[in-house]
């Protein structure tokens, strides 16, 4: 019986245990869309923007380790995928696009919506390449799929429209399933390179372990490790979800989002571990103190910091055969004053996350914090980069069931709400909460129509203070007058409600517990509309000498300018709560 490309592509899928595809339909897509149509056992989330599409299918892949697909139509639909294809692909999260293309006989021709995708996907991707015979397909979409899966990234296949709908029949290359797991593999340094490391762990006075998202899992070995060593445990941002819980270990995090404790323990130690973490900020390293790095991509190593010793391998392995080579550390002073520091820092944070009665606008860390204490256990919480970011960063408690989502790599505007889409397809019963920016929802706005659409009950509370806040902060901080960051915005509760979303606005701050409470309660998607102050800062843990000259050198251009009003604002906001 005669078999198209499209209907063996969706039969590999589904017996490889992929649950849902992410697109919009395109007449190159047609093969595809009409073969998932024919199986109950997929479905097709039909969202209004392809780079939504690619964001949760990362976001789903994210939650669940497995394999997830997005797909576009060719030319325009499959490019729209990229932006969100770079997250996924940055992220290490496993994702297949597939990219319909135009007809074969036309390639090459100039032809309407020719573009040549597996040119422009190359650099977002693992693996991505034209299939040109429907007998191949299946070939190169197991190559595909092994590779997204085991390299922890993007995979793209290329398929002309009529090689979808061509016969696939006669391929010698019959449908599997494609799984791999490697739970049972274990990957670590040699000997040598083990017991160097000790020596140097042995030797040192105080240790202190930076750890990022590659200590996933790892949670009880990280908390013995630093028990033997005495050592206070940082964390980068994606290592939060990982770290933070039931750790007496825990000191924050540094870098641009973190607090003043974190930066405090890596400054003053003899000798850093960071395990799992491609932390980005070179400012942020201790200068003299030894450092190891473990990383399971060797590439990774020393690219950041001068490192003494790299070693290659998972974080829970080479953790695993470290320990029994340490020696138990009675010495806690560093430890105990990295603590303390951290709870003064704790302190000082919370002091900020306060609602007066009456006093406008409301702090945006005060949203945050109530949104952490109403939030369910097994909350999933997406948030869009800048300043909810650090919200989040800094409000939100993970507790080992919570998840935490953003892109917090690629770093693109616009992705709380695409995320929260796949979070919630993904698991139905729990909780998803998007922390929104009002211009990163504004840029993707057209999909609350597919919370609608799609029945998925995600709650969007929007952080609105009617402007890119956090450029405004960068151009601060650099010396310029803010310029060109100002939102006109509507009501989103308003367009919320248009959308068939349950839509509440709040603008004082002791109306806000019960609207939230209310958000949370409601059974479908909600959009809390919250006005917040447009002059709250969010300072790093250390102000460079630039950064302090340049917002200086801001204010006085304000002043100069016409502005004083604004800095009187930022004094009211940021020095006399």
């Amino acid at each position: 019986m005669a078999k198209s490309a499209a209907e063996v592509i969706v039969e590999t899928l589904v017996a490889s245990g992929v649950k849902r595809i992410y697109g919009l339909p395109g007449d190159s897509l047609n093969g595809l869309t009409d073969a998932i149509r024919a199986r109950s056992e997929i479905q097709w989330v039909h969202v209004r923007h392809e780079e939504v599409a690619a964001f949760a299918a990362g976001a789903e892949a994210h939650l669940t380790g497995d394999l997830v697909v997005c797909a576009g139509s060719c030319g325009p639909g499959n490019l729209h995928l990229i932006n969100g294809l770079y997250d996924c692909h940055r992220s290490r999260v496993p994702v297949l696009a597939i990219a319909a293309q135009i007809p074969s006989a036309e390639l090459g021709t100039g032809y309407f919506q020719e573009t040549h995708p597996e040119i422009l996907f190359k650099d977002c991707s693992y693996f991505c390449e034209l299939v040109s015979d429907p007998e191949n397909v299946p070939r190169i979409l197991g190559i595909a799929m092994r590779t997204a899966i085991t390299r922890r990234g993007v995979a793209v296949v290329v398929a002309p429209g009529d090689v979808l709908l061509g016969d696939c029949s006669g391929s010698v290359h019959a449908v599997s399933a494609i799984k791999l797991c490697d739970a049972g593999s274990v990957f670590h340094p040699c000997e040598t390179d083990l017991e160097t490391a000790a020596e140097i762990l042995n030797a040192a006075g105080k240790v202190t372990i930076l750890g990022g998202a590659g200590c996933a899992g790892v949670h009880a070995e990280l908390m013995a490790l630093a028990a033997h060593l005495k050592a206070p445990i940082v964390h980068a941002l994606r290592g939060k979800e990982y770290l933070e819980y039931d750790n007496p270990y825990d000191v924050g995090m540094t870098g641009l989002l973190g607090f003043s404790s974190g930066y405090y323990a890596m400054m003053n130690c003899d000798t850093l571990l960071m395990l799992g973490t491609d932390f980005p900020y070179t400012q942020f390293f201790p200068e003299k103190a030894k450092i190891i790095q473990v990383d399971v991509r060797g590439e990774q190593i020393g690219r950041r910091t001068h490192v003494d010793l790299g070693l290659i391998g998972t974080v829970r392995d080479t953790v695993r055969a470290l320990m029994p080579k340490l020696k138990k550390k009675k010495d806690t002073k560093h430890l105990d004053v990295s603590v303390k520091h951290y709870a003064e820092a704790r302190k000082g944070l919370e002091e900020l996350a306060v609602g007066e009665p009456g006093k406008t606008p409301i702090h945006p860390q005060y949203v945050a914090k109530l949104v952490d204490e109403l939030a369910s256990e097994d909350a999933v919480f997406t948030c869009d980069v800048g300043l909810p970011t650090v919200w989040a960063a800094r409000y939100l408690r993970m507790n080992g069931r919570r998840s935490l989502i953003g892109s917090f790599v690629h770093g693109s505007m616009a992705s709380a709400l695409p995320q929260g889409i796949g979070a919630q397809a993904a698991y139905p019963g729990r909780q998803v909460i998007a922390l929104a920016g009002d211009g990163g929802l504004a840029m993707s706005m057209g999909d609350l129509l597919t919370l609608r659409q799609m029945k998925l009950p995600v709650k969007i509370i929007v952080f609105n203070n009617s402007a890119l806040g956090f450029v405004e902060l960068e151009m601060k901080a650099a010396g310029f007058l803010d310029f060109g960051t100002n939102l006109v915005n509507p009501s989103f509760a308003e367009v919320g409600t248009a959308c068939g979303l349950l839509g509440i606005r709040v603008e004082k701050p002791e109306e806000l517990r019960d609207a939230l409470t209310q958000a949370f309660a409601h059974d479908g998607p909600v959009l809390v509309d919250v006005v917040v102050n447009r002059q709250e800062l969010s300072l790093p843990p250390a102000i460079e000498f630039k950064q302090a000259t340049g917002f200086g050198l801001y204010i006085m251009k304000a002043v100069m300018n016409g502005r004083a009003d604004e800095v009187i604002d930022l004094a009211k906001t940021n020095l006399f709560r």
